[in-house]
């Protein structure tokens, strides 16, 4: 199963009820294609950049899930088929960045991740620190002077 994450724009005009009810029958079919539900965070409405089928506002829900392609699949052609929708778009999201749904519940803390240890070779000296830069004029401003004043 590969993390996805789902961003739907509904038309502003729609009651949030609606919207409530068109989201949940689209993660009950992805859930009948084997998909495990993530968390939905509904956005509510937000004025667009641009205007979008005669539109200046939508309403923004994302879901995120763990899902076959096949399921996805379904899913696009479900919302590119509803009038409601104005816009979608499906991410496949890499699994090391995708963090609330490796195991964990939306509200609880990210684990720690586990120090890394580079052994160094037997035999080497550690490397000097960097010297810093003495503070004032460079050299080149000073030759740069000199040759004005000549």
């Amino acid at each position: 199963m590969r993390p996805y994450e789902v961003m739907i724009i509904f038309g502003a005009d729609l009651e949030e009820e609606t919207i409530r009810s068109d989201v949940a029958r689209y993660s009950e079919l992805i859930v009948s294609k084997g998909a495990e539900p993530g968390p939905i965070d509904f956005w509510g409405k937000r004025r667009f950049a641009y205007e979008l089928k005669h539109r200046w506002e939508g309403y923004y829900v994302v879901l995120q899930t763990k899902s076959e392609p096949a399921a996805m699949e379904e899913l696009h052609r479900v919302l590119s088929l509803a009038d409601e929708v104005l816009r979608h778009k499906i991410l496949r999201i890499p699994e090391q960045v995708y963090g609330k749904l490796a195991g964990r519940t939306p509200g609880q803390a990210r684990p720690a991740p586990e120090p890394v240890a580079t052994p160094e070779p037997e035999g080497s000296a550690p490397e000097p620190a960097a010297v810093p830069e003495p503070v004032g004029a460079a050299p080149e401003a000073e030759a740069a002077s000199d040759a004005t004043d000549a």
